[in-house]
């Protein structure tokens, strides 16, 4: 009797393969599709990631496993894919006359931005250290070119040799980490090599591996002492390309940091808990001290993106389903912020040439909807109520309360001190007046991202109900899908 060899479930990833083949879509059309009329590539590319993010919505209550835990599907990695598709659809709206103005390839540009969400997505679904691999190089390598996108400017130039050598150093450090793990435990899977170490005591040899996979990992999501790349990439790359990065990349190294520590770390947990409190600790003294004396605005949002690493890492430190939530809830708003901000900045730099703070004077008069979104976008990262990033605050810091009260501290003080230097640039756009006096009129694609960035940002801070049901519902399911 001859036995069925059972095929995997392919319709659990039926939104990457939709990724993928969009993907190459994109980049055919660009070669086909005569220049002049390709200014609709980037609504084919928005629309597109939308239909993607409507396959994810229809499975989110189909979950399980390919090749033997290889590669999860579950609502925690439904939900990243949702934050990262959001994210992705924001960028290419609100980057299409940037798009067509500064970056003349826009087939490959919009092509690179898909790719680089697929990676992002499979590092979310990753079950096993190669799968992760793959996905985050296949994210870096993306992110590279889009880095350095403007080939005739030599700031971006450098900003992408800078990334070259940088994240191939991260990702040859992350690789040796997880070669040491394995070589203690013999498997790749992350939730065998949990059940291994329960078993073990903590070799040094283990300690090492875990330090590099903290280094590597801390590298992307810009944590100190691992931040250096920062202010000079998000400075040099295209506005767009820095939001995109600064949201995208970070959220799914989160969503691997969790993975790794929470399913395949439990054991060994009072050796992490502290590096990671202090790591956090660190970053967001670091973050916002340094984004003070800034005159450029897209320095100054980098330093702040560090300091916003720092809070997402309170989450990982509360080793739980309410730490998990935490992270997932202030990593879902952190992106209509941010995508927000730099995205007032990529068409203020489109319409005057210029990312100084000291040129934003009297922003509000020329452009009260930009001026507006900055506001909004700034103190929600600063915390303030009743915008959402005040909402995301309590979430993380209301889970350590108990065990790290310092830390909690060191958030609260550090919070304070962000709302200085967010003001600052508040108090340029609003108080001072413009030397240009020429309205700023906004085009169609971009106002639907400012206007989008807004309102999701008010909404959540006035009624988080609703994203801290799913939310909860993605953070059970974390746990119960092994």
């Amino acid at each position: 009797m001859q036995m069925q060899m059972q095929l995997p479930d392919f319709t659990l990833i039926v939104p990457e393969i939709a990724m993928a083949v969009l993907g190459l879509m994109v980049l055919i059309m660009g070669l086909i599709v005569p220049r002049e009329s390709r200014h609709g590539l980037g609504w084919f590319t928005a629309l597109s990631i939308l239909g993607v993010m409507g396959l994810v919505l229809m499975g989110w209550g189909k979950q399980g496993n390919l090749y033997g835990g290889l590669y999860i599907v579950d609502q925690y990695a439904q939900f990243f894919k949702i934050t990262f598709l959001s994210a992705a659809f924001m960028v290419v709206l609100g980057s299409m006359r940037y798009v067509d103005k500064h970056l003349g390839g826009q087939s490959e540009y919009y092509s690179l931005v898909l790719f680089a969400t697929l990676g992002m997505m499979v590092m979310a679904s990753a079950g096993d250290f190669m799968t992760l691999y793959l996905g985050l190089e296949l994210m870096t390598i993306a992110f590279i070119i889009l880095v350095c996108f403007r080939r005739t400017e030599s700031k971006s130039l450098e900003a992408g040799m800078k990334y070259v050598l940088l994240a191939g150093m991260s990702s040859a450090v992350l690789l040796y980490g997880l070669s040491l793990i394995y070589g203690l435990t013999g498997t790749v899977v992350i939730s065998e090599v949990g059940k291994v170490l329960a078993l073990k005591e903590s070799l040094p040899l283990l300690m090492l591996g875990l330090v590099m996979l903290v280094a590597g990992l801390g590298f992307k999501i810009s944590a100190v002492p691992f931040h250096m790349w920062s202010p000079d990439i998000y400075e040099g790359a295209p506005t767009p390309v820095t939001a995109f990065l600064a949201v995208g990349s970070k959220a799914a190294s989160f969503a691997v940091l969790v993975r790794i520590f929470m399913l395949g770390m439990p054991g060994i947990q009072l050796n992490w808990e502290m590096v990671l409190a202090l790591l956090a600790a660190v970053t967001i003294i670091v973050g916002n001290l340094a984004a003070i004396p800034q005159t450029n605005i897209k320095r100054l949002l980098a330093y702040s993106s560090i300091a916003q690493a720092g809070y997402i890492l309170v989450g990982l430190v509360a080793a739980s389903e309410a730490g998990i939530k935490g992270i997932m809830f202030y990593g879902f708003l952190y992106v209509f912020a941010t995508v927000g901000a730099f995205t007032v900045a990529a068409y203020f730099y489109n319409a005057t040439g210029s990312d100084e703070i000291k040129d934003y004077k009297g922003l509000a008069q020329r452009s009260p909807l930009m001026a507006a979104v900055m506001l909004v976008a700034m103190l929600s990262m600063a915390g303030i109520p009743p915008l959402a990033g005040f909402v995301g605050k309590f979430y993380l810091f209301a889970t350590i309360v108990d065990d790290y009260l310092w830390l909690v501290f060191i958030g609260l003080v550090m919070s304070m001190v962000s709302v200085y230097y967010y003001l600052r640039v508040a108090l340029v756009m609003y108080r001072d007046e413009p030397v240009d006096k020429s309205p700023l009129t906004v085009s169609g694609p971009v106002t639907i991202t400012l206007v989008l960035a807004m309102a999701v940002t008010l909404f959540l801070g006035i009624y988080p109900g609703p994203l801290a049901e799913v939310v909860n519902t993605a953070a059970h399911s974390f746990f119960i899908t092994h």
